[in-house]
């Protein structure tokens, strides 16, 4: 069964092409800095490797893209789009209509387009990949995984806001949870690697999105990200925690509409609003060169994630590691530094020269003396994916 996994993000669309149940990789791609100047297209097969930098203006090209490239008559790895029995697509915001992977119809692409609202960066990239698969892949099945299915477990005392009873039993109005795939795939390799069949373990998804979660005996328990992906962590371009009044304020002291502030909140805000840049890598660039609000914006980030680790280990009464993934985590050295300097007391500290190590797998960043392990563990939310997917068809 072959099996190509869509993973759309807020600025990038990461797919694989995955031959099942054996789990081969037939051809891995990455397209990133969409919408954004200076955008690259990764692809690498086993006997081809591409990158180019192209203007991808938004999510329908970048996918029209990955079709042409698997379909080149030079590097590509199909001859016809029949050849593909599955299409599994990411997608973030499943409310609690889903709880598991499910075969898409009619119904699930309305349910994902009512949920635009609370997740706008994301459902509408990734109903519109459903859409553009659609077209393209004729016979194949269309499959979507979702974001919010990890979190599921996570308990009321965590999950239920302290508003009136009648949002969450009316209005379903409650934390969701986010980067459930990720998560839960980093998780179980921490697991395994820890050889403990008791774990308290803190997973840190940093991208241009970010989320932390607590996770205790493999079950996510408590999570940044909440009703919808904008709380918690200072993203690329989303704030994280605010004061809510301030929603206010810029609507009724300011003269705000409602739409511009949740515009401001979700794509005017985080490293973006703080730094003018929503790529690490130039914020980094920028920061070496001397640039105070580059560096501060660094400061703070760092700043909100300790903040998590420190109230995630006393929801968990302490922590036997914590894992950095995703583009930011697996990357930044300097973040991974700035997070983990300081946590002595818990008795967590990182290692100068494994932390500088080229990451390709898990690697254990920690020193010898620390209590905690560190962990940079690469996510593959596409393998999981597809491993959900094939569960759910064989």
């Amino acid at each position: 069964m072959k099996i190509l996994v869509i993973n759309s993000g807020s600025s990038s669309i990461k797919y694989q092409l995955i031959n099942m149940p054996i789990q081969k990789v037939i051809c891995t791609g990455l397209i990133e800095r969409i919408g954004l100047k200076g955008g690259t297209v990764h692809y690498k097969s086993t006997e081809h490797k591409s990158i180019e930098v192209v203007e991808i203006k938004n999510h329908k090209v970048g996918l029209q893209k990955v079709v042409a490239l698997l379909l080149d008559k030079k590097i590509g790895v199909i001859t016809a789009t029949n050849e593909i029995n599955v299409v599994a697509h990411r997608v973030v915001h499943g409310g609690d209509s889903f709880k598991e992977t499910t075969i898409i119809t009619t119904e699930v692409k309305k349910k994902i387009k009512d949920l635009f609202s609370l997740a706008p960066l994301h459902n509408p990239a990734n109903l519109e990949g459903i859409k553009v698969a659609e077209i393209i892949f004729t016979n194949a099945i269309q499959v979507a995984s979702f974001d919010t299915a990890f979190h599921q477990t996570i308990p009321v005392t965590a999950y239920k806001y302290a508003i009136p009873n009648k949002f969450l039993i009316e209005n379903k109005i409650r934390l969701y949870g986010f980067h459930g795939t990720s998560h839960k795939y980093v998780s179980e390799k921490a697991i395994a690697y820890l050889q403990k069949t008791q774990s308290k373990i803190i997973t840190i998804h940093l991208g241009n999105g970010c989320s932390i979660t607590a996770i205790k005996n493999g079950i996510s328990i408590d999570h940044s990200l909440g009703f919808s992906p904008v709380t918690g962590l200072i993203m690329g371009s989303r704030s994280g925690d605010i004061d809510h009044s301030l929603i206010f304020y810029l609507i009724d002291v300011l003269g705000y509409k409602p739409k511009h502030v949740s515009d401001i909140l979700q794509k005017e805000s985080g490293m973006l609003g703080l730094t003018g840049f929503s790529d690490l890598r130039d914020i980094e660039e920028a920061a070496l060169k001397g640039d105070k609000n580059c560096q501060l914006a660094l400061d703070m980030n760092a700043y909100r994630i300790k903040k998590y680790i420190g109230s995630y280990i006393a929801v968990m009464n302490g922590v036997d590691a914590i894992v950095f993934t995703a583009g930011i985590g697996e990357n930044s050295v300097l973040i991974r530094k700035l997070v983990c300097s300081g946590l002595e007391f818990f008795g967590i500290e990182i290692d100068k020269y494994k932390n500088d190590t080229k990451v390709t797998n898990l690697t254990e960043i920690n020193s010898e003396a620390s209590k905690v392990k560190i962990l940079v563990i690469p996510t593959n939310e596409e393998l999981e994916i597809a491993n959900q997917s094939y569960d759910l068809l064989k």
